[in-house]
């Protein structure tokens, strides 16, 4: 048989891919060091939910009895079933809530593994930054850690033990429906007749089973609509912390009237998106409420017959109508967690699509690794054959060139904007993948890049400053020298001050920040990208002075579309895109 498919936004996803894209996002973690403590615990949770059955299983039978003692007028064993269903209740209370202990403890350490394991993943080998370079097939990857890693636990979890619970119930209770129900004798004319056994067990099944097909194919679409509804609410979330972010530069241009339009045609995908979902929900309600209303008095009706005929009692009557509810409700799981089930498979679908991504970048860094090779320590930066691209764009950005770039030199790359010169700066580093050639780095070279805009994390200034080292290997005497060298006395007494200091800083305040960690880290070489794009004249000078006497035998490479940092630097080398110098 084959097997059974949905198509999703163009893709067919299978449900052997389902299952199997399910086991490959869980099994790291129960075969992790985690495992012992977690089958630990799992084992508490389905022993709870069999003790749970079991109480259900009794409880049942004390419904006959309690209702039997009533049409009976048997006093004495009303208050005696009646101290027995104390009982009951006492042990339901006990397994309720550890059966919830456990499983939510179980869930959080297992979210607190996963989301561990993907932070490495997406850490790992520049996947964050590969990520964004050529064409996403996978959105918001911050959604998919957060998010989905909680969805996808919580939900694996309540849907495997709810259907284990559900699949013992129906075991349990379809056996006294059996028993109970009895044989049902059906005419098939010319005097002849069928006897069926358990006639109420069968009546149950068919019942059920209708519903779960009605079920199905109603909420068939949930799978699709949930999967987007992750998507739209995702890149919602992302307009409005980019808003956030670039507020001062709206502010400045008074762009809020365009950011507000902007921002209400997005949400308009997430309203659009949810009132699709509620239509759907509608018509879902709609039969499972029904569904349910009428199974409440259907076993009652159908069981009748035998009632006012004197063969069972009312005890036993009461004991099938709810034995029918429990077999109905074991086998219309997939209808009372049908709209869970939609939404678990698109988060699953999601995951493995997140990993997918990961290893598609870990070829990426290989690649962008694969160019480069040792040279004798101390020695010059070779580019041999370098060819560079740049996404979407199959024509290289240059011819390949060949270039020594000699330790203790200070060179300055200039050309026009768009020619490649950041991009070749990544190249060296070893981050872009897009390139082709051989670049040959001295062994155990220190190198350092200074992008235009660095990096300021949210934290204290200290912290920001020391980025990415751990503020305490330096000093604060230390800090606070290097902060008076780059001009930012002002802020020697903020040290210890928490904030966004991206948002609190000027552009250029925040490129004199990344001077600073260049004093702090001492490397031997170092690539400034734009590194003074911001300052004025007597602040770039006076950053180049310092770089020249703090640190004389660091080679420094700038990239600048200024002339004015000629001044600063021996070489000049007019990168023009095209191999020429």
């Amino acid at each position: 048989m084959k097997a059974k498919k949905e198509k999703l936004f163009g893709a067919t996803y299978s449900n052997s891919r389902l299952f199997s894209g399910f086991w490959r996002l869980a099994k790291p973690y129960w075969v992790s060091e985690e495992r012992w403590p977690a089958v630990g615990m799992l084992s508490l949770v389905v022993g709870l939910n069999l003790a749970w059955v079991f109480l259900m299983v009794k409880l049942n039978t004390w419904y006959q009895k309690f209702y039997d003692a009533i049409q009976k007028f048997d006093e004495k064993a009303f208050w005696a079933l009646i101290l027995y269903f104390c009982w009951l209740a006492a042990g339901a209370i006990f397994i309720w809530v550890f059966r919830q202990f456990f499983t939510q403890t179980l869930q959080n350490r297992w979210r607190k593994w996963m989301t561990g394991r993907l932070l490495e993943q997406w850490m790992a080998d520049k996947s964050h930054y590969l990520w964004q370079l050529t064409e996403k097939k996978t959105d918001n990857p911050d959604q998919r850690i957060s998010e989905d890693v909680r969805d996808f636990v919580n939900n694996s979890i309540d849907l495997s033990t709810g259907l284990l619970n559900q699949a013992v119930t129906f075991f349990s209770f379809i056996a006294i429906l059996w028993t109970l129900s009895g044989p049902l004798k059906i005419p098939l004319g010319g005097g002849h007749s069928f006897m069926l056994p358990g006639y109420m067990a069968w009546v149950c099944l068919a019942y059920a089973g209708i519903g779960t097909w009605i079920t199905h194919s109603i909420g068939k679409p949930l799978v699709k609509l949930n999967y987007r509804q992750q998507l739209v609410e995702a890149n919602f979330r992302f307009a409005l912390v980019r808003l956030r972010e670039n507020g001062e530069s709206v502010a400045l241009s008074e762009g809020e009237k365009t950011e507000e339009k902007t921002l209400k045609s997005t949400f308009l995908w997430v309203y659009s998106n949810i009132k699709s979902i509620i239509n759907k929900q509608m018509q879902l309600n709609f039969f499972s409420i029904g569904y349910d209303q009428i199974a409440s008095v259907f076993p009652l009706v159908v069981a009748a017959p035998r009632f006012f005929a004197k063969v069972i009692g009312l005890g036993v009557l009461i004991q099938i109508s709810n034995a029918f509810g429990k077999v109905k409700d074991a086998f219309s799981w997939v209808i009372d967690n049908y709209t869970t089930l939609a939404y678990w498979r698109s988060v699953v679908e999601r995951l493995e699509g997140f990993e997918m991504e990961v290893e598609r970048t870990k070829e990426m860094r290989e690649h962008a690794r694969s160019i480069i090779t040792g040279a004798p320590a101390g020695g010059s930066i070779m580019l041999e054959q370098l060819e560079l691209s740049v996404p979407g764009n199959e024509a290289p950005l240059n011819k390949p060139f060949d270039r020594e770039l000699v330790k203790g030199m200070s060179l300055l790359i200039s050309g026009p904007s768009g020619c490649g010169k950041s991009t070749l700066l990544r190249a060296i580093y070893g981050i872009w993948p897009m390139a082709k050639g051989r670049v040959a780095i001295p062994e155990n070279a220190k190198i350092m890049v200074m992008p235009q805009k660095s990096y300021l994390p949210v934290g204290t200034l200290k912290a920001a400053i020391c980025y990415p080292e751990d503020e305490n290997k330096f000093s604060r005497d230390e800090i606070s020298g290097i902060l008076s060298l780059c001009r930012l006395e002002h802020l020697t007494g903020r040290l210890d001050e928490t904030e966004n200091w991206a948002l609190i800083l000027s552009g250029g305040e925040q490129q004199r920040v990344a001077w600073a960690r260049v004093f702090l880290m001492k490397p031997d070489w170092i690539f400034l990208d734009e590194a003074t794009s911001a300052l004025d004249e007597s602040v770039q000078s006076a950053l180049y002075a310092a770089l020249k006497i703090r640190l004389p035998g660091t080679t420094v490479i700038s990239v600048a579309h200024r002339q004015n940092p000629q001044d600063y630097h021996r070489k000049v080398w007019d990168f023009q895109g095209t191999g020429g110098a």
